[in-house]
């Protein structure tokens, strides 16, 4: 006779993205979500009542309190450090949303807590899990892409943080850092980086401080080449995806679907599946014991947010940054 594992599962954070894991985790039948910690009191509540979970507004007592097997940290960017050094402190696997900071210094700081604990890690990268992604790796395994042109070009999302570079890290972190994780995915480790950022007034957010457009050349060490560009100044997500080419082949990828030619036509697959129930059901899985098949986990971040953050660093001063030779510094460095 055979013994269900269940995993206690505990959030922190309680907004739009903790919800979507959350309703994930509910479809699993070998999974309790514990409890749900945010510092808004009624949110937690809101989130731990579809679970049954306690609400807490302080993430230690929820630590303290409850008997968690993992725990899930999906906070705005800048609350980013304080959670999962916690989490960590207590020897808890850890699943934490992307981006994983607004600065590197954090996020190295948590990494090195990773590894001195050696607990299971993933992280929110869920373009990874996409079926069309893995038909794209197949496609270049024999024929590399030779340019990557990635874009995030889309509206500016209503939470407030998200307009202060100081809150979110501004566009190439908070979003464009999924097309540069993709990036690295299909065609290799990012070696230098030269970028741009720009804005103007925009009387709708008089007080954004963020660059509403940016540019990043990046420098793979393949050879290859790319570009990452981003606006936030659209009503409506107009691209957001990454365009590959290799010899006699172009391919289109975006969240949804993925186009190849050959020059004999544009003919589309459609992405089948939810990614981020993948990715959900990987993590639950490590946790319990099974084979590890995180395709994304923390050091793996790591190395996407220490290429976004060569970006913006190349951006402020004008220099090409080296990724492999960056210092941490914090996001006022």
């Amino acid at each position: 006779m055979s013994t269900t594992i269940t995993t206690r599962v505990g959030f922190i954070g309680a907004g739009i993205i903790a919800s979507r894991h959350l309703g994930n985790l509910l479809g699993f039948d070998d999974v309790t979500i514990a409890a749900v910690a945010d510092l808004q009191l009624d949110r937690a509540g809101e989130l731990a009542a579809r679970c049954g979970g306690t609400p807490y507004a302080d993430f230690r007592k929820m630590l303290d309190r409850e008997a968690l097997d993992a725990v899930y940290v999906c906070v705005p960017p800048f609350a980013h450090g304080a959670p999962e050094l916690a989490v960590l402190e207590r020897g808890l696997p850890l699943f934490v949303e992307k981006p994983i900071g607004i600065d590197l210094a954090s996020a190295e700081t948590i990494a090195r807590g990773v590894r001195e604990h050696a607990v299971i890690t993933a992280t929110g990268y869920h373009w990874r899990y996409l079926d069309i992604v893995e038909r794209a790796r197949d496609l270049l395994a024999a024929n590399p892409a030779r340019l990557a042109l990635g874009y995030w070009l889309d509206f500016t999302p209503p939470p407030t943080w998200w307009t202060k570079e100081a809150q979110s890290g501004g566009q190439m972190i908070e979003q464009t850092t999924h097309i540069i994780d993709l990036a690295r995915h299909l065609v290799g480790d990012i070696e230098r980086v030269y970028a741009a950022g720009s804005r103007a007034l925009r009387p709708a957010f008089p007080e954004s401080d963020i660059w509403d457009v940016s540019t990043a050349t990046l420098h793979f060490a393949s050879g290859a080449l790319g570009t990452m560009s981003s606006t936030c100044l659209l009503n409506w997500p107009h691209r957001v995806g990454l365009h590959l080419f290799g010899e006699g082949l172009a391919l289109e990828l975006s969240e949804f679907e993925l186009m190849v030619d050959v020059g004999n036509g544009r003919p589309i697959q459609q992405a089948a599946g939810d990614p981020m129930i993948r990715e959900d059901r990987d993590f639950v899985d490590a946790v319990q014991g099974k084979p590890n098949r995180v395709r994304v986990p923390y050091h793996e971040a790591l190395e996407t947010h220490r290429v976004a953050c060569a970006a913006v660093r190349s951006a402020r001063t004008g220099a090409i940054v080296d990724v492999r030779t960056i210092e941490a510094v914090t996001a006022d460095g």
